[in-house]
């Protein structure tokens, strides 16, 4: 009994496979069933979504890489209406372009408006950002270290007065050229001239370097709007006189064909193209009424209307201030170095300013920075006469006064030291070279300064060299040590620059 029952006991403990193999008949083999189907399926998917994300990417790049060689094409053809589906302004432009792989046309098609009897000119002047009131030294400081000395065109700045001049105020008051028998002087005549002028297109022509060039295509509006005024000195209407038809009118005024002509008396500089800086950068002191300006360097023939520029450049943008890109540079580093091997001034002196430049914290430009390029074209400047904007001007200019007379290294200095509060449109340089067509100068300008390679070349007998009412800063004590300073290695980029 005791066996059975340890028998049946163990039979009991035992599992029912029987039972087993038909739950797993009822239940499992169905589960077993659906993985058997449902595995080769996910695997299916699995694979084919991998492989949808490998061909959409491929063809997304592949996308990219067709817009990128149609961008190229359009921006390299010579056709003129492939050439206008390029847009110069965008980022991917500049982004070729800064990788060499877009070369810009020297010339392009301006995106003009149609008709200038059609343009609308604004209202209201542009808002005054930062700066509300600015005002202007007018007497120079006649005594420096106890000695006279006469009043300088410029004034006598000191690099204290420099350095305040770069902190915006609400009302600021700084040097801006024309201190008191400084020179560059109008006559009453001229002076009552200009004072109708609101629109201006000027030019200047110093030392007999060139002649007037008529503007093309003005048409009828803008002549009624514009002043065309073309600043000369003594040397200059005394060439034209001899040279090219000088009328004048019932007032005393002297013209050659469109553009009237304001002499400058006594030239401030010893330098010619100091002195043409003059009225190039200083347009808002040199005619103060004017509410726009349009300044084309003297060996220019203008082949845009004006109006046109200015709604282009300006109004269109809701800009203030437009300047074109320089074609080779945008290092103020390599511009630079190209001035001392083209003998545009004294090596040594260039390298004195870049030094201070860098030891003010100035950086060689990169595609990091917020502008376009550190280095303008300054033969053409398009501007409306705020206060902000004559500031720059202002600042600009006394740049050009206190160390080299080279502007287009000092203008991106001048937009560094104002911190980005300074905003202006650096338009495509083959838009620039659409605007004008460039003569040649009547003879070829040289200066024994800019051939100097060496301080001790204005030592002893040579000192003659030195200009004595400009670049005073190049021969002044900074306030710092500049021999520590190491100027950044400059690669260059352009075999024309």
């Amino acid at each position: 009994m005791d066996k059975d029952r340890s028998v049946s006991l163990r039979a009991s403990r035992r599992p029912n496979h029987s039972n087993l193999d038909i739950q797993d008949g009822d239940d499992g083999f169905f589960d077993a069933d659906k993985s058997s189907l449902d595995y080769p399926i996910k695997t299916i998917w699995k694979r084919g979504f991998v492989r949808l994300l490998l061909v959409g990417g491929i063809l997304w790049m592949l996308l990219i890489l067709v817009v990128l060689l149609f961008h190229i094409w359009t921006c390299q053809s010579s056709l003129v209406f492939v050439s206008a589906l390029c847009n110069k302004d965008s980022t991917v432009f500049q982004m070729l372009h800064t990788r060499g792989l877009v070369t810009p046309p020297h010339r392009c098609s301006i995106p003009l408006a149609s008709d200038p009897e059609k343009v609308v000119i604004p209202e209201k002047r542009s808002p005054s950002k930062y700066v509300q009131s600015l005002s202007y030294f007018e007497e120079d400081v006649p005594k420096t270290n106890g000695s006279y000395s006469s009043p300088l065109f410029g004034g006598h700045q000191s690099w204290k007065q420099r350095e305040d001049s770069f902190k915006l105020k609400s009302t600021m008051k700084v040097h801006c050229g024309f201190m008191r028998n400084g020179g560059a002087e109008m006559s009453a005549k001229d002076i009552e001239y200009v004072k109708k002028c609101k629109f201006v297109v000027a030019s200047g022509i110093f030392d007999g370097y060139d002649t007037p060039h008529q503007p093309s295509n003005v048409s009828p509006r803008s002549k009624k709007l514009f002043c065309f005024l073309m600043a000369v000195d003594e040397v200059s209407l005394n060439f034209m006189k001899q040279n090219v038809t000088v009328r004048e009118d019932d007032d005393g005024g002297q013209w050659v064909g469109m553009w009237r002509l304001i002499l400058l008396k006594h030239p401030p500089y010893d330098e010619p193209r100091r002195n043409g800086k003059v009225p190039k950068i200083l347009t808002h002191r040199l005619f103060p009424q004017a509410l726009y300006s349009i300044w084309i360097d003297g060996k220019m023939e203008l082949l845009v209307d004006p109006l046109l520029m200015l709604e282009r450049y300006l109004w269109r943008g809701k800009h203030t201030f437009a300047i074109a890109q320089h074609k080779h540079h945008k290092n103020i580093y390599e511009e630079a170095d190209s001035n001392k091997r083209r003998k545009r001034y004294a090596r040594p002196l260039i390298d004195h300013q870049m030094k201070i430049y860098r030891y003010e914290g100035l950086e060689p430009w990169s595609p990091l920075k917020q502008t376009k390029s550190d280095v303008p074209e300054g033969a053409i400047i398009i501007r409306e006469h705020t206060a902000l904007n004559n500031l720059f001007s202002c600042l600009w200019f006394n740049e050009v006064n206190l160390l080299t007379p080279r502007d287009q290294l000092s203008f991106g200095f001048v937009v560094y030291r104002l911190k980005g509060n300074f905003k202006f449109f650096m338009f495509p340089n083959c838009e620039y070279n659409a605007i004008f067509i460039l003569h040649p100068h009547t003879r070829e300008h040289s200066s024994k300064i800019e051939w100097v390679k060496s301080l001790d070349e204005f030592k002893g007998n040579s000192s003659g060299l030195k200009e004595s009412r400009g670049g005073l800063g190049l021969w002044s004590p900074y306030p710092a040590d500049l021999n520590s300073v190491v100027l950044p290695h400059v690669t260059r980029t352009s075999k024309a620059g």
